[in-house]
């Protein structure tokens, strides 16, 4: 029962063998699966935030619709977004967009088939017509059209400072 305490000589010899290195290896395939888990859980689990469009109804081309000039509210949005609007066909008197929602719910009041017409510049900035659009949402304004300035609603406006 001894042991052997004197190291065993080698031969020595030209070649030398390289040790072989001992690698760490991680296995993978758990930390893959954790991963996939966790993808799946957030796909299923979150909300899709609808998108927001406003629904608008298109007359045909060809129809023609015949309403009384009392019944429009026709409402001028100027390159400068400055804003004027008119009843019928009286003045034009200023206004701003903070007045829009008493304005428009005042003369719903006093007319329940009020149509409003918005016409706006086309230099006007964008901005401008996505506050107006906010404020006939605001006003439950369901009945409103709106269409680009003409040169004789700029001329108009023009005359009118």
């Amino acid at each position: 029962m001894g042991a052997d305490l004197e190291p065993k000589q080698r031969k020595q010899s030209g070649l030398r063998r390289q040790r072989r290195r001992v690698t760490n290896r991680i296995d993978m395939t758990p930390m893959v699966d954790v991963a996939f888990l966790l993808l799946i859980f957030f796909m299923l689990t979150t909300v899709f935030r609808q998108p927001q469009a406003m629904e608008m109804n298109l007359p045909p081309p060809d129809a023609k619709v015949q309403v009384a000039q009392s019944n429009v509210l026709t409402l001028f949005v100027d390159a400068n977004t400055r804003m004027f609007y008119t009843l019928g066909k009286g003045a034009l008197t200023p206004t701003s967009t903070k007045d829009l929602n008493a304005l428009f719910l005042d003369n719903k009041k006093l007319n329940a088939d009020l149509i409003i017409l918005v016409k706006i510049s086309r230099q006007a900035k964008y901005n401008s017509m996505v506050d107006l659009m906010d404020e006939l949402e605001i006003a439950n304004m369901t009945r409103f059209s709106v269409v680009a300035m003409t040169p004789d609603d700029v001329k108009l406006i023009e005359a009118q400072q």
